[in-house]
């Protein structure tokens, strides 16, 4: 049965006002609100989605983290974004308990002093952007009822976690970042992770400094060739093409609204030209960007490309509602599908 999600008929409310505004004379032309607000929800994607969150819901400890497989701060912020994507009411909707639950589990889990979010920057990057987007949307006078002991708030976490963050970009001297918070390298992939997290935490109304954002864009532009292939470690673009790593550069690049004039367009066509390409190896890593990265640069690209990844997840699904029998691997293909709902902030166009 597909559960009742309670923002949809307010989303279907603002386009209606949307499209009557566009409609009405001498109004400005806006952008299609269809990529602000979305259309209609394929069935097909309802379904797969109603199924993974169960499989999460099911899976989630006691103490409001993931621990099959990989596990970490970052695996349960996807698991949050995942639960936040699909439009029920954090505060008072169906998986209520599980959301408070699990940012509970991710601010108790920080390191007071350094502000790290463990195990890894990985799990620092998207354990802040899960924050960001939690900020404002959970009620933080209902978070820590009926606990002893309430925690930092959002705002303290993030602030703490974004400190870490500029802290540890200045070890290195590409200006990026890589697995543990003292390394004095970076790679791409960590970089955009992190890059993410900063980026929604400075849409959400944080405090983030502009140099530490500015310097991990200029190592990913350092690190993106002009055919739009990008490096994995160092910087200067060009070993080896990932289309992992130019669908990150992408992303951020759009994101953070500064398009490399060269570059920008060189990335976005290294997707737009192989949009059947399926990866081997961290397929649900992929299409979490991908999706991203084409929605964010090319709205019909993302179409096509939506349309083949529904019959992709419908075929890969496990009976149980799961994806390769781990939370991370199923949180990441779910969010995969989030963009046909809308609601998270860092979705937005």
């Amino acid at each position: 049965m597909i559960a009742f999600r309670s923002l949809i008929p307010v989303r279907r409310a603002l386009l209606a006002l949307t499209l009557f505004l566009a409609a009405a004379p001498g109004t400005t032309p806006a952008q299609d609100p269809a990529l602000r607000f979305g259309g209609q929800i394929p069935p097909e994607v309802d379904l797969i989605y109603e199924r993974g969150l169960e499989w999460l819901a099911a899976k989630q400890a006691e103490d409001g983290s993931w621990t099959d497989g990989q596990s970490g701060s970052g695996v349960d912020g996807l698991c949050v974004m995942a639960f936040l994507a699909s439009g029920e009411d954090p505060n008072f909707g169906r998986w209520t308990r599980q959301v408070r639950k699990a940012v509970r589990h991710i601010i108790l889990s920080q390191n007071a002093e350094t502000g790290y979010l463990p195990n890894s920057m990985y799990h620092h990057g998207f354990a802040m952007l899960a924050l960001s987007e939690c900020y404002g949307a959970v009620d933080e006078s209902l978070l820590w009822e009926g606990v002893a002991k309430p925690g930092r708030s959002l705002a303290q976490t993030l602030d703490l976690a974004i400190r870490c963050s500029s802290t540890s970009q200045k070890k290195n001297r590409w200006g990026g970042w890589r697995y543990t918070p003292d390394a004095t390298d970076a790679d791409t992939s960590v970089t955009g992770a992190m890059l993410m997290g900063l980026l929604a935490a400075r849409n959400a109304g944080m405090d983030v400094p502009d140099e530490t954002v500015n310097a991990a864009l200029e190592y990913m532009r350092r690190s993106t060739a002009r055919d739009g292939s990008v490096a994995y470690t160092g910087s200067m673009g060009g070993m080896g093409e990932s289309m992992n790593r130019s669908a990150i550069a992408t992303l951020v690049a759009a994101v953070s609204k500064q398009k490399d004039e060269q570059k920008f367009p060189a990335t976005l066509k290294h997707l737009t030209t192989r949009l059947e390409h399926r990866e081997g190896n961290y397929q649900e890593y992929f299409r979490y960007y991908m999706a991203q990265a084409l929605f964010q640069g090319d709205y019909e690209s993302w179409q096509k490309w939506n349309a083949m990844t529904i019959r992709q997840l419908q075929e890969s699904q496990g009976e149980d509602g799961g994806f390769n029998n781990g939370s991370y691997n199923t949180a990441m293909s779910l969010l995969a599908l989030a963009l046909n709902y809308r609601f998270l902030p860092i979705y937005e166009r």
